[in-house]
Parts: C-alpha cells; structure tokens; sequence
C-alpha cells in the first residue's frame, strides 16, 4: 500500500489522525499546553539529561530529580534510590521509571544525564501533577488538570492504578488504528501483537497466532478476530461512537457465550472524533457545535464503559485500560511539520486555536473522569509522546526534551513507528501489572 493511500484512508484522515489529530488542531493548536500533559519517561530524560520524571512513589512526595533512570542503567541518575516498578517499562526504545518510597539524594548522571538531585521527603501518593513535574526543558505550561478528580496514579507514572487486574481469562482490544496497526511496521511490532504475547504469558494463556496479529488492509481490522485467548474488533478510522453504534466493537466482541471469562479490555479510542472535530473548527463551525461534539464524544466513551461494567453483565469480573490520545507536533501547534501532514488535511489552520485548545483539554480531563468514575484505568498516552514527535530537536518546542531524543512516529506523521509501539506496550503492561 502506498503513503497516500495510507494517509488517505478514512482512519488517517479521519481517524488514526485520530491521536495525532487530537495534535492537528487540538493539541497542536494547544501549544504550551500540552507541556504539562506530557510527562517524562525515563528514557526520554535520560537522552535528554534535563529533568527526570518525578518519581514520587505511594506514599512519597519527592520531586524528581535531573535526568531520569537510563533503560541501560547508564543514561542519568534517578530520582531516588527504590526500585522500579515491576512493570517499568524498560526495553530498547524506552526507559523505566523507578519509584520512591521517600526522598533521597539523586542517582548519579550517566551518559547524557546529570545526577539527580534528591527528593525531600513529604507524605501521600504521587499525583498526576508530580509525575510531570520537572521534565522537559523550557518548563510546564498549562495541561489537563487529571488531579482534580483524586486518581490514583502509578509509582510508574504512566498511567492509574485503580484496579487489580488478576484472574484474566479473556483478553479484548477495542478502538482505532493505533490499536490494530498500521504499515510501514510490521505486524510483529505493533503494540497489540507485543502485548497479547506478554498477557498471555503473564496470565497463562492461549497467545493468539500470526494471522490474528496481521492486518487485512482492505477492512482495517485483523485477519482474524478472535485466535487463542485473544480477540480485536478494533478497526481504522473508528470513533467512540463505532464502540456500541456504527461498528458495533462491544456487540461484535462480546457474544453472550464470552461474557463467563474473566475479561481485560485494552483500548485506543477518540483520536479519530477529535480530528473531525479539529477539521470542523478549521472550518469555521461555530464554538457551540464544537463543544456539542466534544460532549457526545465523551458521552459515547462513557455508555460504552458503563456497558462494560454493568453489574452482572460479567459474572467473573472485567477490566479495562484506555489511553488518552496523543499528538505530533511536541506541543507547537505547527501541523505541517510532517512533510506529508497535508496529504492527511493538515494544511489549513484553525481560527480560534485558544478555543479548540479549552475543549480538547477539557475531552482529555473527562477521559480521567470516565476512568475514575467506572474504576478503569487510563494511560498517558499524550504525555508520554510529547517531545518524541517532529519537533522534537526544536529547543523552543514546549515538550523539548533535549538533544538525541528519540522519534515515535512513523512517516505517516500521526502512528506509531515500532519504538512508539514499544513504549505504548511498556505502558499498558506497567498498568497491568501493577
């Protein structure tokens, strides 16, 4: 398949744009404002050696130290002495954040990275604003206000930890292209191909075969939907409404003879609605209709999830994790900073960027409270991905994380390459496993 068809493709378009739309002219047009969103994985920051993520463990309170913990154990000195958590993500594209149970002096600066310099001790667990707190190199702006709806968030920070994910017998990934993977990587690398392999051993089940992991790129879905203990209804250029109306996800992947299993939902879902909304307000539909959009976005993720955790519904118990959406531009609100961005229809800019950027961090904050409101989890998506974009060598980029930070999208300008699938498996499996 060839990039413009690739970017012509309705999920591209309209949808897997979709995360990165939500940079187009939500985030995008956010500019500053996503600086706070994005949080410091310790392999950014260890490349970066400026600022590590504030590694503030259950019951802690030390700020972070300068540069995070490297995925070698030689790039930057953390923030504390602890031991990371179990499910850090660590491999070769991305680092690990390790957890403290009280403020110590600094780890020592490996290559890139300088010592850091000790948390001072406090009480209480990490918040969303802690794990952001001192990463990037011009700073914070203002971001999606998480805290305000009391999360707990993981010694990991890369996400919630409201739930206790045991037991699981059955394993669903719902939502968008992000999910169910796009060329030019190979299957092989997608998130969801990585991640049913790691669940499967963690769980003791059936991993799904090949097949399943490809994509059937006339479709926009997996060669198959269901193989071993593993099944995808996820499709390109899905929006929240396709998860119980359009594309009918939930009906197609729940069955009644599949509702007795012990079931873990994993999703990437929305970016796709907030592109159409971003397209809308380039065009210049009135502020109304755009937060009337906004609104029933939420509105749909929301029905979905109470479906999902319908007591009864699910008699051996379910769990989902969501992750917020996320965007390409490293919080500039330059659109065309991919080279291709206007093949996707990145080309026209939006007239009240201030505007659109008070509704998207406004969807961004309801995706933690649907979280906190079903006792879901949600990962951080956005914050994670800021500053790994195309302006990630712009030292005036909000989300500038230093030199040698490493790209995570692929040339499609808006999905993941395979070290952008890496960290998203890292984060999912951080949340599960803690």
């Amino acid at each position: 398949m060839r990039l413009s068809e690739i970017l012509r493709n309705d999920d591209i378009v309209s949808g897997t744009m979709k995360n990165t739309i939500f940079s187009a002219g939500s985030l995008l047009l956010i500019g500053a404002m996503v600086t706070a969103g994005c949080s410091g994985d310790a392999e950014t920051t260890a490349t970066s050696g400026a600022g590590g993520r504030v590694t503030t463990g259950v019951g802690s309170g030390g700020s972070a130290g300068a540069g995070g913990e490297g995925a070698t154990g030689g790039a930057g000195g953390n923030a504390s002495s602890s031991s990371s958590s179990s499910s850090s993500a660590t491999s070769s594209t991305s680092g690990s954040s390790s957890s403290s149970s009280s403020g110590s002096s600094g780890g020592s600066g490996g290559t890139g990275g300088s010592a850091g310099a000790g948390g001072s001790g406090g009480g209480g667990p990490v918040t969303a604003a802690q794990c952001y707190e001192g990463v990037f190199v011009n700073g914070a702006g203002v971001g999606p206000n998480y805290d305000q709806f009391n999360p707990i968030i993981g010694s990991h920070c890369l996400g919630t930890n409201h739930q206790d994910i045991t037991g699981i017998e059955r394993v669903v990934f719902l939502g968008d292209s992000v999910t169910v993977g796009t060329p030019p990587t190979l299957a092989v690398d997608y998130y969801r191909s990585q991640l049913a392999d790691k669940l499967a051993q963690k769980f003791g089940l059936s991993a799904p075969n090949q097949l399943w992991k490809t994509v059937n790129f006339i479709d926009g879905v997996s060669l198959l939907e269901e193989a071993g203990a593993f099944a995808s209804c996820s499709k390109w250029g899905a929006r929240t409404d396709d998860l119980q109306m359009g594309g009918n996800q939930i009906a197609n992947c729940f069955g009644a003879d599949k509702l007795g299993k012990k079931t873990l939902v994993i999703m990437t879902m929305g970016g796709n609605d907030i592109a159409a909304l971003t397209k809308d307000a380039s065009n210049g539909a009135p502020q109304m209709q755009l937060w009337n959009d906004a609104q029933t976005m939420v509105q749909y993720l929301r029905d979905a999830m109470g479906w999902l955790y319908t007591p009864g519904r699910f008699p051996n118990g379910i769990n989902v994790v969501f992750a917020n959406n996320y965007e390409f531009t490293d919080g500039t609100a330059n659109v065309q900073t991919c080279d291709v961005s206007g093949l996707a229809g990145f080309d026209k800019p939006v007239p009240a960027p201030a505007q659109l950027k008070e509704i998207i961090v406004w969807i961004n904050e309801q995706y933690m409270a649907v979280a906190k409101e079903f006792n879901a989890d949600m990962i951080f998506l956005l914050e994670e991905f800021c500053g790994h974009g195309f302006e990630k060598d712009n030292p005036q980029a909000p989300c500038y994380r230093g030199p040698g930070t490493p790209q995570w999208f692929d040339l499609t300008c808006i999905h993941p390459n395979p070290a952008g699938h890496d960290h998203i498996t890292d984060m999912f499996m951080a949340v599960v496993n803690e």
